[in-house]
């Protein structure tokens, strides 16, 4: 099982974004996604930047991969995504079908991003025949469905396993909205929350997190505990999400997990300290999202 980085999904300064991914090429993982996925208005590092940041990487002896914008709304995004289609020398994660047209068209292998919403093997064949090497399951599939998937051959999975999940897209720019500000006129607010604006219940409990366009838990999904459960489920790849903090303690750790030098039991001790945020695993369980059930073992998949 390999250990991948997922792409950053806040908007850090320019400076803390290139010491994160330098301090990152000597980290424990295996594949590192690069790329603006959120919001097209975060500008600080231009597709140049994110390409000198792949070649790093693969001198690293890691996986680079391109990761797309999810929500194309202008001409300019358009142009953009074509330009990461045409660098052919990485692979590219596509995150909406425009993505995935291109890149077929392209004959360009790709990975199938968790924001295609591939829940049912139809979906997930014709990816196969698009060119897909990898897929990413939406973040909500539980693990019985995923175990029961069947993935076709040569395609790997890749697990959305720790950090706050991203729920949903849209139009509208929430943290702009949280400072009365227009979405054209942001004045990129999103900086001042490096791992997003926590949103409370009007009981006091932390419900969402947003992330200008981007709704996300408040809580962070940590699956270290059920390593032995995603083996079952054929799971290839875990992905971590960055955080403002100790994203690197973490990789060690999951690295820990698989190299067998941690126990999966003792993840949850190990993690809690270096979360930004209450755990999570309820998806996994088939439940609600924000539950957290640790002690609770699901029976092992009968082939």
């Amino acid at each position: 099982m390999k250990l991948a980085l997922g792409p950053l999904l806040y908007y850090w300064s320019r400076e803390d974004t290139l010491a994160f991914y330098e301090s990152a090429l000597s980290w424990p993982v295996d594949v590192v996604y690069l790329g603006e996925t959120v919001c097209s208005r975060r500008h600080l590092l231009r597709l140049p930047d994110w390409i000198e940041l792949a070649e790093k990487f693969a001198d690293a002896g890691k996986q680079a991969v391109l990761a797309s914008q999810t929500l194309i709304e202008s001409e300019s995004d358009l142009k953009a995504l074509r330009k990461v289609v045409a660098d052919r020398r990485f692979l590219v994660e596509a995150n909406e079908w425009g993505a995935v047209r291109l890149l077929a068209e392209a004959r360009h292998p790709f990975v199938a991003g968790p924001t295609l919403n591939a829940y049912n093997p139809d979906t997930l064949a014709l990816l196969a025949d698009l060119g897909a090497t990898r897929w990413v399951p939406p973040v909500e599939m539980p693990r019985d469905m995923l175990a029961s998937m069947p993935v076709p051959a040569g395609m790997e999975t890749e697990l959305f396993a720790y950090g706050r999940l991203p729920l949903a897209f849209s139009a509208r720019c929430f943290t702009a909205r949280h400072y009365n500000l227009q979405k054209d006129d942001c004045q990129f607010r999103c900086i001042e929350h490096p791992d997003g604006l926590v949103l409370a219940s009007r009981e006091g409990e932390d419900f969402l997190c947003i992330n200008g366009i981007q709704t996300q838990s408040a809580r962070v999904m940590s699956l270290a505990h059920r390593l032995d459960e995603l083996k079952a489920a054929k799971v290839d790849l875990l992905r971590i999400s960055p955080q403002a903090r100790h994203t690197e303690r973490i990789a060690t750790l999951f690295r820990a997990l698989l190299d067998g030098t941690l126990a999966p039991a003792d993840a949850p001790a190990k993690l809690a300290p270096l979360m930004p945020a209450q755990p999570c695993d309820g998806y996994w369980l088939g439940e609600a999202g924000m539950a957290w059930q640790p002690e609770r073992h699901l029976e092992e998949i009968t082939p």
